[in-house]
């Protein structure tokens, strides 16, 4: 249930989202899903790649600042009541979210979290059966 994803490090500057989605294209890896936060100075461009490990490797090549972490996913369906019922769920067990995205497919919505205990937020999930993804299921959408 653990997903591999992709934090990059950029610098505010034109085109640098461009120049990762190039080098990134140029190895046919497919990115499932995409979440850019900035301050002023820089950004953290964070992937669900079909890839990540060759993706990490081909980036680092290219010369970017880039880890692994590793998120959950969540199916819900595509209302704010249900990701609502996911985040009341962690914060009932003091889970906290350190970040989360989403975006749909259909009536769906796929949300990524990062918690503090992704251990214990996919028990807690399980636990209230909520629809979990992997990551294999994740790179086909």
């Amino acid at each position: 249930m653990i997903i591999p994803q992709l934090s990059i490090f950029l610098e505010n500057k034109s085109g640098r989202l461009t120049e990762v989605l190039e080098v990134l294209g140029k190895e046919n890896i497919k990115i499932t899903a995409l979440s850019v936060a900035d301050t002023s100075e820089f950004g953290i461009l964070r992937l669900i790649v079909s890839d990540p490990e060759k993706a990490k490797s081909v980036l680092k090549q290219h010369l970017f600042t880039v880890n692994l972490s590793e998120v959950i996913s969540v199916m819900a369906p595509n209302e704010a009541k249900y990701y609502a019922k996911v985040l009341k769920v962690l914060s009932d067990l003091d889970i906290s979210v350190e970040y989360t995205y989403a975006f749909s497919r259909g009536s769906k919505s796929i949300i990524i979290l990062r918690c503090s205990n992704n251990d214990d937020a996919i028990k807690a999930l399980k636990d209230h059966e909520m629809e979990l993804l992997n990551a294999s299921e994740l790179y086909k959408i």
